[in-house]
């Protein structure tokens, strides 16, 4: 009994006048050969063993990049380094398997931490595990942070941040509260948030700690009221969030997940954590001018993040669905936009340019997966006839598909499919569209006095590939075909004569304002797109009184059209000029002229054969006899069909001319 006691009043004394220094050099390399890297501890160990709730203070530490960091970033440092480190635990939880810590205190600590662009983070320690799980931290009931030092460059997500951040009780209402606040700069825009809660002295394991968070990065501003399930299991919480900012795209920043480019937005909802799954509940909230709601879930832990969204919109403004593909809304028609896109509207406004020249950011596309449905019940799409939209995405290993794709209109349907593989170094876009059952009037603006210039069915297919990273750049190297089709319809007269120039009908009829109709027989527009620039393989639009023919170009890169139309008339008509239409000029502001040349060819011959021969000789290069004859229509229309149109048989049937 007596050397029992004895025993033991040696190790008390052993324990008080021991110098725990001594252990500094074997723990740090106990814990560099765990951590694979240098841990020095270049100050004092204090250990205060003699308390159910033991404390520990080590001063001056330091932990080591790994290998790797250094051909990543010359300038890498130290992992971390902190003046001191203060901590204490309670003994009798930790028996029950809970772990409370009654404080800690980190003291001026500067920590650097690196991801590579091939996924090695120096926060990984050991072998990357794909299982990984989310940071679980003890319950603690005094954190501390003075004077902290945070630099995170992600060369994955393309994030760099450097800041200051400090956690600290402050006494106010209801006991005080804990706060935790982080400022700097995220990617070069200004950076500021704070996550306050309850007062941690009494928390525990098994009770929800309540938190607030208000982060502003930039332009983004997202706030949170939730809790933490199981204090400070961070795999474990719901709040309800609130984001607003100029463009999703910019959230990449924040959250690593790829999102389109929109105009300004605020969305609020339901925000879930269980382990790697968070489910953004009852989203609901606007995007530009479009309302917007669903559900939507994100799934980490893996090689690439996944998503997953059911979303719809009431009522979409079609301005928004541009901007998915880097076109700005309009100007000068009150459309929400932020800022940048403002500029990029007036910019395209003034080179009047169309295709968006937004450059795509590939390393997105390649870095996540997604399944999302999109639906709108109804489109505010000014001058066009569009109703409904609908859009399913799949994004997988790079690669795009929008399929279906499909736009309603009050009459018809556009529908197809896209796909955009970003896996090559140069993206490449594949596009097939079909547009049925539509009518040309929906397309076509009513004239001043109320009425329609022309009418008839349309059908349309337009067949395409191109590589580059954007809109633009991908229709520059476009390949394929595109086929425009109207088996039948009407027009009115006086533009019919007009297609062939006949003076002295086709602006009698237009002066006065004339309603009358003739048949359109059929209408064919066909072209061969090679490297971005669609050539006309035939272009006929056969009237009751006049078949036009032309050809022409399209330049998808300078946004450019170049086209030559001559008709000639089925009857007899005086006055009636062989002058060819021409189009020419960019897509937003194209010219409609007349080849002035072969008109004073014309006359010239017409002053020649008067001094020759006689007076009335002056008006023979002005009358047309009538000699052309009807198109082949039912061969157009079959030979468009084989080309890829949509058209129907029963459509072809020519319907009866008025004259």
């Amino acid at each position: 009994m007596g050397s029992a006691l004895a025993l033991v009043a040696a190790v008390i004394i052993f324990l008080v006048i021991f110098d725990w220094n001594w252990l500094r050099g074997p723990l740090g390399r106990f814990a560099s050969a765990q951590l694979q890297r240098e841990v020095v501890i270049a100050g004092d160990l204090r250990v205060h063993p003699w308390s159910f709730a033991p404390k520990v203070e080590a001063y001056g530490i330091r932990v080591g990049q790994p290998a790797w960091a250094k051909s990543v970033d010359k300038d890498a440092g130290q992992m971390v380094q902190l003046q001191r480190i203060a901590v204490q635990v309670k003994v009798l939880p930790l028996l029950r398997g809970q772990v409370i810590l009654p404080f800690l205190v980190i003291d001026k600590p500067d920590v650097r931490l690196l991801r590579a662009k091939d996924g090695k983070a120096n926060w990984t320690f050991g072998a990357p595990r794909k299982d990984a799980k989310p940071l679980k931290l003890p319950a603690v009931q005094r954190f501390v942070i003075n004077d902290g030092k945070l630099r995170v460059d992600d060369r994955v997500g393309g994030a760099l941040f450097v800041g200051s951040v400090n956690a600290q009780e402050r006494a106010g209402e209801r006991g005080g509260r804990f706060v935790l606040e982080g400022k700097g700069s995220l990617n070069r825009s200004g950076f500021v948030a704070q996550v306050t809660g309850g007062p941690l002295l009494n928390i525990t394991p098994d009770r929800p700690y309540p938190f607030d968070a208000d982060v502003r990065a930039g332009s983004t501003h997202i706030t949170a009221k939730g809790s933490v399930t199981k204090p400070f299991d961070l795999g474990r919480f719901e709040t309800q969030l609130s984001i607003a900012g100029a463009d999703l795209n910019r959230l990449h920043d924040l959250t690593g997940l790829t999102l389109p480019n929109t105009p300004p937005y605020k969305v609020s909802g339901k925000l879930v954590r269980k382990g790697d799954r968070f489910d953004f509940e009852a989203l609901s909230g606007r995007i530009g001018d479009s309302d917007i709601r669903g559900d939507l879930f994100v799934l980490t832990g893996r090689e690439r993040p996944y998503l997953e969204a059911d979303l719809r919109s009431r009522r979409l403004d079609f301005d928004d669905l541009g901007s998915l593909v880097g076109a700005a809304p309009a100007t000068g028609r009150g459309e929400t936009a932020s800022a940048g896109q403002k500029v990029e509207a007036r910019q395209r406004d003034a080179t009047q340019r169309l295709l968006p020249d937004a450059t795509l950011q590939v390393d997105r596309v390649r870095a996540m997966d997604a399944k999302v449905s999109y639906r709108a019940d109804t489109v505010n799409a000014p001058n066009l006839p569009l109703r409904k939209v609908s859009l399913d995405v799949d994004l997988k290993d790079g690669v795009l598909n929008l399929d279906p794709i499909a736009f309603t209109f009050s009459r018809g349907d556009l529908k197809g499919k896209v796909r955009l593989d970003a896996r090559p170094a140069v993206p490449k876009t594949d596009m097939d569209v079909r547009l049925t059952n539509a009518r040309l009037e929906d397309f076509i603006p009513i004239m001043s006095d109320g009425k329609r210039a022309i009418e008839g069915p349309v059908m349309a297919r337009a067949k395409l590939t191109g590589t580059g990273n954007s809109v633009h750049r991908a229709a520059a190297s476009a390949n394929g075909s595109v086929t425009v089709v109207s088996p039948r319809g009407q027009i009115r007269q006086a533009f019919a004569e007009l297609l062939g120039v006949n003076a002295s009908k086709g602006l009698i009829l237009l002066l006065s304002k004339s309603d009358k109709e003739t048949s359109v027989r059929c209408a064919i527009a066909d072209f061969d797109v090679k490297n971005g620039v669609m050539t006309s393989n035939q272009i006929v639009a056969d009237t009751g009184v006049v078949l036009a023919k032309g050809r022409g170009t399209i330049n998808l890169e300078t946004e450019r059209m170049n086209f030559r139309i001559e008709g000639d008339s089925k009857k007899p008509r005086l006055l009636r000029l062989f002058v060819p239409i021409t189009i020419e000029g960019p897509f937003m502001a194209p010219k409609i002229g007349l080849d002035a040349s072969k008109a004073v060819g014309q006359g010239g011959i017409a002053a020649a054969l008067g001094s020759l021969v006689n007076p009335l000789a002056a008006l023979l290069p002005f009358v047309t006899t009538g000699e052309a004859k009807d198109a082949d229509c039912a061969g157009l229309v079959s030979e468009a069909r084989q080309q890829g149109a949509p058209v129907k048989t029963s459509q072809t049937t020519p319907a009866k001319a008025k004259k």
